[in-house]
C-alpha cells in the first residue's frame, strides 16, 4: 500500500485514472453498440457486432474487477470538507452503485448469452462457461434484465459526470481534476 498523507491524497493514482477512463470509455462504446445492433435485422454482421459486445462488455467486467481491487488498496481522495453530509452521502451511494452496475450489467449479459444457447468467447479465442443451463424463458427475463441495468448504469453515469461537471464549474472545487489525466494537484 502506499503512503498517505493524513488526510489522504490529493489526486487519484495514475493507475486508477487509467482504470476509470478506461471503464468510462468502454460503457460508452457497449452500450452505443448495443442500442445500434439491436436495431438491426438478423445477419452476420449483427451476429459479429454482438460477438464484439460480448467481448467488449466481459473486458470491462475484468477492468472493473481490477479497478475494485486497485481500491481496496489505495485509498481515494477525500470529498472537500465544505461539501454537506448528505451529499457526500449521496456521493459515495452513487460510487457504490457504479461498481455494482458495472459487475451486474456483463454478469446479465453472460447469463443471458448461456440462457438463449449462445456461448461467449472471450476475443474469439477464449471460450467462457455458460452459466446457466439453456432455458427459453430465463434467456427472455435476463435480456429484459439486462436491458434495464444498462439503462441504470447509462442514467447513473450520466448522474456522475453531471455531478463532476457541478463540482469543477459550479462550486469550483478539485473533484473532476483530481480524476483528469495530466491535470496538477
Amino acid at each position: 500500500m502506499n503512503s498517505l498523507a493524513p488526510h489522504g491524497p490529493a489526486r487519484y493514482t495514475r493507475t486508477a485514472i487509467s482504470l476509470h477512463w478506461l471503464i468510462a470509455l468502454g460503457i460508452i462504446g457497449i452500450f452505443s453498440l448495443g442500442l445500434y445492433m439491436t436495431s438491426l435485422s438478423l445477419s452476420p454482421t449483427k451476429l459479429k457486432l454482438y460477438s464484439w459486445h460480448k467481448w467488449a462488455g466481459i473486458t470491462v467486467f475484468v477492468l472493473a474487477l481490477a479497478r475494485l481491487a486497485w481500491r481496496l488498496g489505495h485509498r481515494p481522495p477525500e470529498l472537500p470538507a465544505s461539501m454537506p453530509a448528505l451529499m457526500q452521502l449521496a456521493a459515495n451511494s452513487a460510487h457504490v452503485v457504479l461498481y455494482i452496475l458495472m459487475f451486474a450489467v456483463p454478469l446479465s449479459g453472460w447469463l443471458m448469452s448461456s440462457a438463449k444457447g449462445f456461448q461467449t468467447v472471450w476475443f474469439g479465442v477464449l471460450p467462457l462457461p455458460d452459466l446457466v443451463s439453456k432455458n427459453a424463458e430465463l434467456g427472455d427475463l435476463l435480456a429484459t434484465t439486462h436491458a434495464w441495468l444498462n439503462w441504470l448504469l447509462a442514467a447513473t453515469v450520466v448522474g456522475h459526470a453531471c455531478a463532476a461537471l457541478k463540482h469543477h464549474f459550479i462550486d469550483r472545487d478539485d473533484v473532476l481534476t483530481r480524476m483528469l489525466p495530466g491535470a496538477k494537484a
